[in-house]
């Protein structure tokens, strides 16, 4: 590449002045003033434009229901990284990068609808056909079904269906990506149930995926926007083991241990409390700033 080539490199992102930093042409300062969101930002760097309110919410509820899973691979990460003591970005990218077919989001359930959205108008095919047209193949290979089941919740992941309920509610039930899940999630458990077997949930990314592709989020943005988003449970698993934990100190005055035993790992926070509704934040807040017992969990 001759420098002529170097030098003319472009980005339709964004670019900063003196004054101001500018995303695909919204000063950034300007939308805060305005009260836009963190996820209308989102909107404008992956989009190139400001969400509905109604998109605004579908987003910011996916984020929230993504941000943490406990004490999975990318946590289990963060945490077994920073007990070396590195600097603690490199903690939190070893979380992210825990994230592949088995653990985190992913961009091949994303693929998956798109590819077969488009199968069914090549094929002269309803949504609904090609959904189950989809399972029955899935099944008869003896393949696993994209987006059903979750190991650690065997009675469903918790967050998935409230998010195809909120999906439903703030971007309606007709959108092709939704019908084409809620298809596959009949078919499968139709499937099953003949087979004699028990019913299977959807699990996060099959509904999370789903809502972010009727957003309008390409497979791969949705995939870097969850990973950024669990990205913050990982510095915050990883900061806390740097201040509250200790580094790593193999001992002949210790046992022996495996650093990924998450047996090892006792949950030591604040007792399970109910979440106050949005008419009692403000002074529920105040409350808990009054009485400090909040900075005992701060890190």
């Amino acid at each position: 590449m001759d420098r002529e080539q170097i030098l003319n490199r472009k980005t339709s992102i964004s670019y900063k002045s003196e004054e101001e930093t500018v995303v695909r042409g919204y000063n950034l300062s300007d939308l805060a003033e305005e009260g836009y969101s963190f996820c209308d930002a989102l909107f404008v760097l992956f989009q190139g434009r400001i969400p509905t309110e109604e998109e605004e919410k579908m987003l910011e509820y996916e984020t929230a229901e993504f941000l943490e899973h406990s004490m999975s691979p990318s946590a289990a990460g963060a945490i077994s990284v920073i007990s070396g003591r590195p600097n603690l970005p490199a903690a939190v990218a070893a979380g992210i990068m825990t994230f592949g077919s088995a653990h985190g989001p992913g961009a091949a359930h994303g693929y998956m609808l798109n590819q077969n959205i488009d199968r069914a108008r090549e094929e002269g095919k309803s949504i609904e056909e090609i959904g189950k047209q989809v399972v029955d193949e899935y099944m008869d290979a003896g393949l696993a079904v994209m987006g059903m089941g979750q190991p650690q919740h065997t009675d469903g992941d918790p967050r998935a269906e409230p998010t195809h309920i909120k999906h439903e509610e703030l971007l309606g039930e007709d959108s092709v990506y939704i019908r084409l899940q809620r298809t596959m999630e009949t078919r499968f458990n139709e499937r099953r149930q003949k087979e004699g077997r028990s019913y299977v949930a959807v699990n996060m990314i099959g509904a999370g995926n789903t809502a972010l592709a009727d957003l309008g989020f390409s497979p791969n943005a949705a995939w870097c926007i969850g990973c950024v988003t669990r990205g913050f449970s990982c510095a915050a698993h990883a900061l806390y083991t740097m201040k509250k934990g200790r580094a790593w100190a193999a001992s002949k005055r210790e046992p022996m241990v495996q650093m990924l035993d998450l047996s090892m790992i006792k949950y030591v926070g604040p007792e399970d409390r109910e979440v106050p509704s949005l008419e009692e934040r403000q002074e529920y807040a105040r409350k808990q700033k009054e009485q400090g017992e909040y900075k005992k969990w701060a890190i």
